[in-house]
């Protein structure tokens, strides 16, 4: 029987995790994403109705606004609450059916740590990067404004404190080539 090592790639908005993950794809590793997980849930019925019956205004035209749900979460921490309870169940459950029966797989997990998730995994990869960089690379990628940036950051576990968690640290700081240098290294050291 073959051994199940399930591994997360975390790390704050605009660290570099999807970049991570896909130098993982391209060196032939399976990844999973739980954003892709929330996209596929956001096109079925009996998500969609929980959303109108927690946030109606989310559907102003009776089709759902993802912008004003982002809004009104980043703006209200009990929303937040209220719509985390309602997705991770469901985006976790997904998640870890899909790695079941593989050998080494990859998740990329977006609120690991803040979920208390990390237990669900064999071992964590934990991305960092400066700040500055973090707002550009979103900036580039999304129409979000700085503001939207860095209220997105001021939700998510503080970087430094990652130092204190029991993961592997990857500095996302310098070239895309120099990243997968970095991340053969920890290959070499994981797999």
């Amino acid at each position: 029987m073959k051994q199940n090592k399930k591994i997360a790639v975390t790390g704050g908005i605009g660290s570099g995790k999807t970049l991570f993950c896909n130098i993982l794809k391209s060196l032939g590793y399976e990844v999973f994403s739980c954003d892709d997980i929330y996209a596929d849930l956001l096109q079925e019925e009996a998500y969609l109705s929980l959303l109108i019956k927690n946030f109606p205004e989310c559907f102003p035209d009776g089709k759902f606004n993802k912008k004003i749900l982002s809004e009104r979460i980043f703006k209200n921490r009990e929303d937040k609450k209220t719509l985390e309870s309602l997705a991770h169940p469901l985006i976790l459950q997904r998640l870890l059916k899909k790695m079941e029966d593989k050998e080494i797989v990859f998740a990329e997990v977006p609120l690991l740590f803040e979920g208390g998730y990390e237990e669900l995994f064999d071992c964590v990869i934990a991305l960092v990067r400066n700040k500055e960089d973090r707002i550009e690379a979103v900036k580039k990628r999304s129409r979000l404004t700085e503001a939207e940036i860095l209220n997105r950051m001021e939700n998510q576990i503080d970087p430094a404190l990652l130092f204190d968690k029991n993961c592997i640290i990857v500095e996302n700081n310098g070239t895309v080539e120099e990243l997968k240098e970095k991340t053969i290294k920890i290959l070499s050291k994981i797999v």
